[in-house]
């Protein structure tokens, strides 16, 4: 595949259907390798605080799902196929926040991530014959744009590395996945947060 960059909006389920068919069409001999489901939104209150379960507008919930679950969704299920054909893998980037009540992550995107976590396993079990695996990354607190303003807390209490993790550290974790070293990996998710365990 040529280096290309196709934009798109996730939340938008129907831009999906539309990238799938612009990039198959620029697959070397319609081969895919691996499909990393990275995409996630993780909006707040105006005043930076967590969005709750009760007072969320049933837009952001569905924009947050769209994204964080039927994009990851959409996207494995239309490169089946040309995954088939290098028994390639998936991976999907789930959360910290999708396995407890977390600070600043609100109830749609934790409820979104728990989600994929989940169909992670469902799709790992659905794939795995015809050579397909599919596994997840938990990141904790990775220093990245969709962090809190108030994350420091959390490094300082909950975190005994006392650090944010890096964004090549999940990198690796992702190439390893997708690797060969990885072969009878499938169904795994794989927590990635510096021992942010309690």
């Amino acid at each position: 595949m040529t280096n290309s960059h196709i934009l798109l909006d996730l939340s938008d389920l129907d831009e999906i259907a539309r990238c799938i068919a612009i990039i198959r069409g620029l697959l070397v001999d319609g081969e895919l390798n691996a499909l990393v489901n990275n995409a996630g939104v993780s909006p707040k209150a105006p005043d930076g605080s967590r969005l709750n379960s009760l007072e969320t507008d049933i837009d952001t919930w569905q924009s947050m799902y769209n994204t964080n679950f039927y994009a990851p969704l959409l996207l494995t299920r239309g490169f089946v196929a040309e995954l088939a054909r290098t028994r390639g893998a998936v991976v999907n980037l789930t959360s910290i926040a999708g396995s407890r009540v977390h600070p600043f992550a609100g109830s749609a995107y934790a409820t979104s991530k728990a989600s994929l976590a989940a169909l992670t396993r469902e799709m790992a079990f659905d794939l795995a014959s015809i050579g397909i695996r599919v596994n997840a990354i938990a990141p904790g607190e990775i220093d990245t744009a969709i962090l809190s303003p108030r994350t420091s807390e959390i490094v300082e209490r909950d975190i005994p590395m006392r650090r944010l993790g890096a964004i090549e550290e999940v990198a690796d974790l992702i190439w390893f996945l997708c690797s060969a070293q990885a072969t009878y990996i499938t169904g795994a998710e794989i927590p990635i947060n510096g021992g942010q365990h309690a």
